[in-house]
């Protein structure tokens, strides 16, 4: 099929889906701090740590035999519950691509400035954004993740083959002086600060960096969540490069990064939403839809973990649906209140098992990367 996706409501033709296959590790550095330092609305990142860089008192233990069998166990189990989207998606008559397979003894990767270990492409919605009929590959906020879009290069060539647009935003030298410290101004207390910045032959001072999940797709319009000058950065090349086809627009600080978890459009002129406090930031029009409020999380839809293992994503992550059309959401089987929402407001609920969604991070829309829908560049907004 040719590339096609202008929002993520309409009726979803051919997806990505990414793969957990070899999720294990993530490294200790500024640019995993930064990220995962609290939202500025109470969300959290999603990349915690499943190795040994993250000490404190009561994690003595963190790598022991047994505890290194459970992480696998989880491991194992992510890997299931991913591989169950992909069926479930099939049978909704989606078409479904994968990434490449990383191999685990390339598992290192090095810049002139930085090391960091390879993540394996899973969170596929972050690292690249697609504007109607382009890929835009977005520049990377985690070191670990710098070369992730390069597992979907085979899927990107046979769309350019087809005509897609394809397009790579400038990449970071992502030294320690490459982040906008404002990034770490409202740190969650149990997530640890950045380290002081470290010197760099090649630093360059503050660059553009941003995230796909940052941005709300409506047809014509962007809406690009900014909380620092890396993102206004990376919202000003995009201004640029997108003058005259799309309308790009601001929302300050809604989160410290992205909104996938935050401010959902189910179809046109309805929004799911984390609280009724989320409409102060969205452009005006926005704020006219008809509202979803999402239920407050229970403690019983999440796997309980021992003591010491960090879960940084937000309670909320649930919010992280996928749309199959506008009156059908794959939605998390163990959110109960949400399912019973949705329906009352009679969307149809495909229930999806996701366990360990706070542990590992991300949900259906982190996992996917919607390349054919059949909507086109509506006007949403005037």
């Amino acid at each position: 099929m040719r590339l096609n996706s202008f929002d993520d409501f309409s009726p979803l033709k051919e997806v990505v889906l990414g793969s957990a296959a070899d999720y294990v590790e993530r490294i200790r550095d500024m640019s995993f701090d930064m990220f995962i330092s609290d939202n500025l609305s109470g969300a959290r990142g999603y990349y915690p740590s499943i190795t040994d860089w993250y000490t404190g008192e009561g994690r003595g233990d963190r790598n022991e035999p047994h505890r290194l069998a459970l992480k696998e166990r989880f491991l194992q189990e992510l890997i299931e519950d991913v591989e169950g989207i992909a069926e479930q998606l099939k049978k909704l008559s989606v078409q479904v691509l994968r990434p490449m397979a990383l191999d685990p003894a390339h598992g290192e990767m090095a810049s002139p400035a930085w090391s960091a270990p390879v993540t394996p492409p899973l969170n596929l919605r972050d690292n690249t954004l697609i504007m109607g009929d382009e890929i835009i590959e977005t520049p990377p906020t985690l070191r670990a993740r710098y070369f992730e879009t390069q597992f979907l290069k085979p899927i990107f060539m046979e769309y350019f083959r087809q005509g897609a647009r394809w397009t790579t935003m400038p990449r970071p030298m992502m030294t320690d002086a490459s982040f906008d410290p404002a990034n770490i101004e409202n740190a969650a207390p149990n997530i640890e600060v950045p380290l002081n910045a470290r010197p760099s032959p090649y630093d360059v001072g503050v660059e553009i960096m941003i995230d796909g999940a940052n941005c709300l797709r409506l047809g014509r319009d962007l809406i690009v969540n900014i909380s620092n000058a890396n993102h206004a950065l990376a919202c000003d090349w995009l201004e640029r490069h997108l003058e005259g086809r799309f309308r790009v627009h601001r929302m300050r600080k809604l989160t410290q990064s992205h909104i996938d978890s935050v401010v959902v459009p189910l179809r046109a002129g309805t929004l799911l939403i984390r609280s009724e406090g989320v409409l102060d930031f969205l452009p005006e029009p926005l704020r006219k839809w008809d509202t979803i409020v999402s239920p407050v999380p229970e403690i019983g839809d999440f796997p309980q973990y021992e003591n010491g293992d960090p879960i940084p994503p937000s309670p909320y992550i649930d919010l992280n649906v996928l749309s199959i059309d506008e009156n059908t959401v794959m939605v998390n089987d163990a959110c109960k209140t949400l399912i019973r929402t949705l329906e009352e407001h009679r969307f149809t609920v495909v229930p999806v098992r996701h366990r360990h969604r706070r542990l590992f991070g991300g949900g259906f829309h982190c996992f996917t990367l919607d390349t054919v829908r059949s909507g086109g560049d509506a006007d949403y907004l005037s």
